[in-house]
């Protein structure tokens, strides 16, 4: 460019408006070029500059990135990327300091040199550059910038111990995925900036940092070209970082360029360094906060004159040397090792055939290796682009299948990282002019891809090192936003779309994946959100019918699926107290709110279930024994062993059990109970409020409705049956009612002298006759087990029909005389062998256990409510002797049952004729009666006769 315009040189350390100003004398002219390191950087200028000028005079060109309007008066542009010949009224060049760079300070020492405005040129940079500038730019003014704020050190701090706002460094992916991972878990989040990110990637994640989502972020030296970010606080790491070719500490400048970015305009900023870093020293620091470094006395350097007359020829001239003592000879960037390789391969050297050729191969070579490849790999790839680009132009159908596999979203950061670093090779292609088949199409494809990717990258990025929950909850509590809490029908809580936990009834559960830290938040944030719900809510509920409302066996008490209390021990039995589960932050109008109404559900469901027993207990008409006997019932909610109340039964007089009956009291053989408390919705509520008011830990649980018979545990006290409905009688329990049925049968029987099981008894019970056994065992009977054949029904046979004689009888012989014998026929062989088919039947009989003998007068009593006498045979509910009077007709006396055959003088009859005191079982079964001989049966009337014979 002709060298026509002044030439000012702007110096000075971060945070002086270096870019800020030369963005501002751009748009002071017609037309301006500016170049910046990075092509984040470049998008963020090209932003800031589409913001003041329109996007139609603006255009951005980076490798990656080509927007050019028709009416471009202003180009941002990657200093590789600018354009030199456009003869443009202002150009600039950002961090000129890079000119020292080994990798690209020749790129930027070229523009030094090269690259001038016609009115105005701007090189921005360090200071350390003045002496190298005024040697090699002849009549360069230079403005110095001092910083606008103090940058001072603060030592060392853990991860943990970090304020917010700040910025830790790493110089590999491996050290930032780390530390991100670190301070997500103790601070919640972070955002990840990286030179290898899209900038689409990036300004994602610094727009979490930016907006407060979180107060930390995790970067390579990316930030240290000028991204101009809400930093407070700069902490290294490490100080050392591998710089493509060896390990190497970093150079004061280079740390002072990255600790600059804490502090923006005029707020001052720290740095320091965290983990493994070892402090600096005292010389370091002191060079960092005042700006005082060792000025550049090299700049890299690569010749711009190419020739392109051979391959030979043009790296000749790429590698010829340099007189001037400010500048060194670069050592091969990339684009050299690529010409390299591909001159050594015979596919490519054949096809280099003139001038023109070279220069497409150098081109070609100049496509940047994104995908950190090996030399070899790059140059196959380099090779394969050349040859079509030798005969055209990259194929559509090629590009488009090397696409297709890129475009995918799956996969973790590693996969998405790589996918987004191979399709920017093909992007890089596609803003080539002439490289590809319809360009307009592939730019826009590649883009496409590329910001899918990037998405995608943002979204991994985001989920795996950001709880965005909590860092969004953070940002509303700081600013005192009323928050937003909404829940759905599941009990899902979220508080600004952000999920925190589940309402159950009245108590808040948050998230369990949270970590303490996290926590905090959480609750802070969800119970400032959900007061009004819970008011809300509590209305909801007090105004809820009872059929929403239930209880569980374990007293818990339920709004639908959602537990809201549990039953406490009351003053009485049947007056159970509640307790809600309402937390704390609800307040306590909400907590006395819930209260009342399930105290008022509880009340309702125990006066409805055992309405019996509180009809029974305001009835004035008991008195004396009965209502004794009926406090007794009340006390036993409903259910009474036989034998615990033997005695008061004994002596109740008929009155009194007349009164006891019309309120539905039954005085059963085993049981005296009231029928309808047997249901299954009162022996639900019985097994609680007995549970309750003796104070059990678990509850026993009420049977399955409509069982006959349930096992008998051992374990399981025989009260919890009692309390269930049920009688345990040997290996099962049998429902009280169906006993009582049963034992109404038991005395039609002969018990004494022994009695078979009949169908009914079994239906009844529903059990096999081995089971039913079992259970007759356990109410005090004895089994004996025997065989008998079993006897089928005679089937009937088909006689034939004899034909009737006309012929006259002859005389001697009778009229009734029976007709002749049929021939014999020959029983079959193997009728004698062939089994007897037994059935197997029980007998039982009553089996008392030995009567407990009363001490002498003046002795002790057995205490307990089990009675000694308990295997004594139980006593029915029967009508007692008159006073004076002749024991009733068929009624057994004390220990007996009814139906049983009297004897002379009353006493039982042996059906065997033996004598008392035999200790033999004998069956209840008469004789069977000989069946009559059907006399038109020849079979039976030749077996008549056999027998007679």
């Amino acid at each position: 460019m002709a060298m026509t315009g002044r030439v000012t040189a702007v110096l000075g350390p971060t945070n002086t408006g270096k870019t800020h100003y030369a963005i501002e004398r751009m748009l002071a002219h017609r037309t301006g070029v500016i170049g910046l390191p990075l092509r984040l950087l470049a998008r963020e200028v090209y932003d800031r500059i589409v913001a003041l000028r329109g996007p139609s005079v603006v255009a951005l060109v980076t490798g990656e990135e080509r927007i050019v309007p028709e009416r471009t008066a202003y180009w941002v542009c990657t200093v590789e990327a600018m354009p030199l010949e456009i003869g443009a009224d202002f150009v600039a060049v950002d961090e000129i300091q890079l000119c020292a760079d080994p990798e690209r300070g020749h790129v930027f020492t070229d523009r030094l040199l090269r690259a001038r405005g016609l009115h105005e040129t701007l090189f921005l940079g360090s200071d350390t550059m003045r002496g190298a500038i005024a040697a090699l730019v002849p009549g360069v003014s230079f403005v110095k910038r001092d910083r606008l704020s103090t940058l001072t050190w603060s030592g060392s701090k853990k991860i943990s111990r970090m304020p917010p706002r700040s910025a830790i460094v790493g110089f590999s992916v491996e050290n930032v995925y780390a530390i991100a991972e670190l301070i997500r878990r103790q601070k919640g989040g972070c955002a990840v900036v990286m030179g290898a990110l899209s900038p689409r990637t990036r300004n994602a994640q610094v727009a979490l940092y930016q907006n407060g989502d979180v107060d930390y972020l995790v970067a390579t030296d990316a930030i240290g070209m000028g991204l101009n970010l809400d930093i407070r606080h700069v902490a290294f790491s490490s100080t050392a970082k591998f710089d493509g070719r060896r390990m190497r500490a970093l150079y004061p400048q280079e740390l002072a360029q990255i600790a600059g970015r804490a502090g923006r305009h005029v707020e001052n900023g720290t740095f320091g360094v965290t983990g493994e870093a070892r402090p600096l020293d005292e010389e370091m620091i002191d060079a960092i906060e005042n700006h005082r470094f060792a000025p550049v006395k090299k700049l890299q350097w690569r010749n711009a004159g190419l020739e392109f007359g051979s391959v030979e020829r043009l790296v000749r001239s790429l590698e010829a040397p340099t007189s001037n003592d400010w500048l060194s000879r670069a050592r091969d960037a990339d684009d050299v090792v690529a010409l390299k390789a591909l001159s050594e391969m015979p596919e490519v050297r054949d096809r280099v055939k003139g001038p023109q050729d070279v220069r497409l191969l150098w081109d070609v070579c100049r496509v940047p290796d994104f995908r950190s490849s090996s030399t070899t790999e790059h140059a196959g790839l380099l090779a394969r682009i050349f040859e079509f680009l030798k005969t055209g132009r990259v194929p559509s159908d090629w590009l488009a299948k090397a696409v297709a596999r890129i475009d995918r979203s799956d996969g973790d950061i590693d996969a998405i990282s790589k996918r987004l670093a191979y399709i920017r090779t093909w992007t890089y292609v596609a803003q080539r002019s002439g490289w590809v088949e319809d360009e307009s199409h592939w730019r826009d494809e590649t883009r496409a891809v590329e910001d899918r990717l990037s998405d995608a990258l943002h979204a991994r990025l985001t989920q795996r090192f950001v709880d965005r929950r909590t860092s969004v909850l953070l940002r509303r509590l700081k600013q005192k936003e009323t928050l937003v809490a909404e829940v759905n029908d599941k009990g899902e809580v979220t508080v600004e779309g952000e999920f925190v936990g589940r309402l159950e009834g009245f108590r808040f559960r948050q998230d369990a994946s949270a970590t303490p830290e996290e926590a905090r938040t959480l609750r802070q944030a969800a119970v400032q959100a959900l007061r009004p719900e819970f008011h809300l809510r509590a209305d909801r509920f007090y105004n809820a019918p009872d059929t929403e409302l239930d209880f569980t066996e374990q007293g818990g008490l339920m709004w639908g699926t959602t537990a809201v209390g549990k039953l406490v021990k009351g003053a009485e039995a049947l007056r159970p107290s509640v307790e809600g589960f309402v937390d704390d932050e609800a307040g306590p109008d909400v907590a006395e709110k819930v209260k009342r109404r399930l105290q008022h559900f509880i009340d309702r469901k125990v006066a409805a279930l055992f309405e019996p027993l509180a009809a029974m207990s305001r009835d004035e008409g008991l008195t004396g024994l009965a209502r004794g006997f009926a406090f007794r019932l009340v006390e036993g909610l409903g259910v009474l062993p036989r034998d615990e109340v033997a005695e008061e039964v004994k002596a109740l007089d008929q009155e009194a059990r007349g009164a006891l009956r019309k309120h539905g009291v039954r005085f059963g053989q085993f049981t005296v109970f009231l029928p309808l408390l047997l249901k299954p919705a009162p022996t639900r509520l019985r097994l609680v409020l007995w549970s309750l008011a003796n104070g059990l830990d678990e509850f026993p649980e009420s049977p399955p409705p409509g069982l006959v018979t349930i096992p008998n545990i051992a374990e399981v006290p025989k009260q919890h049956y009692t309390l269930s409905g049920y009688h345990p009688a040997g290996a099962r329990a049998i429902r009280i009612d169906m006993l009582e049925r049963l034992a109404d049968l038991l005395r039609a029987r002969d018990s004494r002298a022994g009695f078979e099981a009949s169908p009914d008894m079994l239906s009844i019970t529903g059990m096999t006759l081995e089971q039913f056994a079992d259970l007759m065992t356990g109410l005090g009977y004895k089994a004996e087990k025997g065989e008998r054949v079993k006897v089928k029904a005679a089937e009937p046979v088909a006689v034939p029909e004899t034909p009737v004689s006309t012929a006259p009888i002859p005389e001697g012989e009778s009229v009734l005389a029976p007709p002749p014998e049929p021939e014999p026929v020959a029983e079959d062989a193997g009728a004698e062998d062939a089994p007897v088919e037994m059935e197997v039947f029980y007998s039982f009989s009553w089996a008392p256990k030995p009567r407990f003998q009363r001490p002498e007068r003046g002795g002790n009593r057995p205490q307990g409510g089990e009675r000694p006498n308990r295997g004594e045979r139980p006593q029915g509910d029967r009508p007692r002797r008159a006073e004076g009077g002749e024991q009733p007709k068929g009624e057994r006396r004390e220990g007996g049952f009814k139906g049983g055959n009297k004897g002379k003088g009353g006493k039982p009859e042996r059906r065997d004729g033996g004598k008392p005191g035999g200790g033999k079982a004998f069956e209840a079964r008469p004789p069977r009666a000989e069946k009559p001989i059907d006399p038109d049966n020849p079979f039976a009337v030749l077996a008549a006769l056999k027998t007679k014979g």
